[in-house]
């Protein structure tokens, strides 16, 4: 990825940072680790470190066998089974329970997106996904472009700086929803003030509309009145 692609996309953890909700959490599968781990092992094991890679993975193997069989005969003498075989039923076992912990917690936190997702909110996740989108075609194109192929981008410089300008107000929105979602009860209860508010920022976007500032404030004034009208929808039900 070329420099001035780097950090321009907005990633899971900054997007969960700026909704202060976990959306687009994953659900973490614990033998996906393992099996990349799997992975990686056999290809050292093919490489010029085979022998070394396969001596630590039975020394890592035997000493977790006799620290466990050890554990067996000091505190539970009274599992009918052999050790070895009770060593991979524990592994089984707390798999299985680990894994069902990870579903709860994730299931969890899709309700709490759910339960806190706004009209604005889902339209603005949709828009960084898309933004997200472009990003990667345009990685994608300079890596093609690299491989001697002809498909420069035009005006590749414009684009870079359209999309930080881009990002930036979508950021921007990102807060402002937050900021209004988070302070909805305040809002419903205080209807009036509000309004006022709302009539005042139109004036003065009405007097910018022209400047730089007066697009963005009306930017602002748009999502403030999404959320406004997505929470007399909810309120309504």
């Amino acid at each position: 990825m070329r420099d001035d692609l780097k950090g321009l996309a907005i990633t899971q953890k900054e997007l969960q940072k700026l909704t202060n909700l976990p959306v687009r959490d994953e659900l973490i599968v614990i033998f996906q680790p393992l099996k990349l781990s799997i992975k990686q092992f056999l290809q050292r094991v093919k490489g010029p470190e085979g022998a070394t890679a396969i001596f630590v993975g039975l020394s890592i193997i035997l000493s977790c066998y006799i620290v466990f069989d050890l554990v067996i005969k000091m505190f539970a003498q009274w599992v009918p089974l052999p050790s070895w075989l009770a060593l991979i039923q524990l592994c089984f076992i707390g798999g299985a329970v680990t894994q069902l912990l990870f579903y709860i917690i994730w299931k969890r936190r899709i309700a709490t997106v759910k339960n806190n997702l706004t009209y604005s909110l889902n339209t603005l996740l949709h828009e960084v996904d898309r933004f997200n989108a472009v990003v990667k075609a345009i990685n994608i194109n300079d890596r093609i472009e690299e491989a001697g192929n002809q498909v420069t981008i035009k005006e590749r410089k414009r684009v870079i700086e359209a999309l930080k300008y881009t990002r930036a107000d979508l950021v921007r929105a990102l807060k402002t929803e937050r900021i209004l979602r988070e302070n909805n009860n305040f809002i419903v209860n205080n209807s009036e003030l509000l309004a006022n508010n709302l009539a005042t920022l139109t004036q003065m976007q009405v007097s910018e509309q022209a400047s730089e500032h007066g697009r963005l404030l009306n930017e602002a004034l748009e999502i403030a009145l999404d959320v406004q009208q997505e929470m007399k929808r909810l309120q309504s039900q």
